[in-house]
């Protein structure tokens, strides 16, 4: 998928920033201005943000890296999860656990139990248990899937994050910050700019809007995907 034009980021209203009551000063040099109490983006620039995202995020892949795709925001969801079908790339889309990648040994060690559990499932393995602690386990597993069920494929802590919304999912924005990790995504005109190796500024809440942005870099990762099979 090309880079979308500014007049298609236009018609997918991705220049809509939030109230300029609410913005973050930081975002600045990313407005063109203010159109009836809201914040507008320079498309151009969000324009420019976007390829350079993907041009990144691309070579990452090329070169065999992992990129944490996050969205927790529902207007993200499914886009994301297509994103994870399309790229092989792991998600959180339901819960971000604190300290999924800061605390990565002990969720590596609980990710194993919710695949091990799963496999029991799978095999019929559980059946040597009573009725009761089959019970026990089926909570369990439910509750675990809920917290790793997108990130089940994760050896280590990724080498990026892609998050949709930087404000909701300011936890794994601050995990991915304490190591070290680069940050990639979404930036809305509440947010800052400064904790992102490549900010897209852009409205991060209209559906059109993440549309657009998540379908251009899940195609060009999964069209780097193709090139490399």
């Amino acid at each position: 998928m090309p880079i979308p034009s500014e007049k298609q980021l236009l018609d997918n209203a991705c220049h809509f920033g939030h109230r300029k009551e609410k913005w973050n000063p930081k975002m600045k040099p990313y407005l063109y201005g203010v159109r009836k109490g809201i914040h507008i983006f320079d498309l151009s620039k969000t324009r420019i943000a976007l390829q350079k995202v993907c041009d990144e995020l691309r070579a990452m892949q090329k070169s065999g890296k992992t990129i944490l795709f996050v969205s927790t925001k529902p207007q993200g969801i499914t886009l994301v999860e297509e994103i994870g079908r399309m790229t092989g790339q792991p998600i959180v889309t339901k819960k971000w656990m604190p300290g999924l990648i800061t605390n990565w040994p002990t969720m590596k060690r609980r990710i194993r139990t919710y695949l091990d559990l799963q496999s029991s499932f799978k095999t019929g393995e559980v059946e040597k248990y009573t009725k009761k602690e089959q019970t026990q386990l089926r909570k369990q597993l439910t509750k675990l899937d809920l917290a790793f069920s997108g990130v089940a494929t994760l050896k280590d802590v990724p080498d990026a994050i892609f998050v949709v919304d930087a404000i909701r999912d300011h936890v794994a924005v601050l995990e991915a910050k304490k190591l070290g990790i680069p940050v990639y995504g979404i930036c809305d005109s509440n947010a800052n700019p400064d904790e992102f190796s490549g900010a897209i500024p852009a409205n991060d809440d209209a559906v059109k809007s993440i549309e657009i942005i998540l379908k251009t870099v899940g195609e060009e990762l999964a069209t780097s995907k193709k090139d490399e099979e």
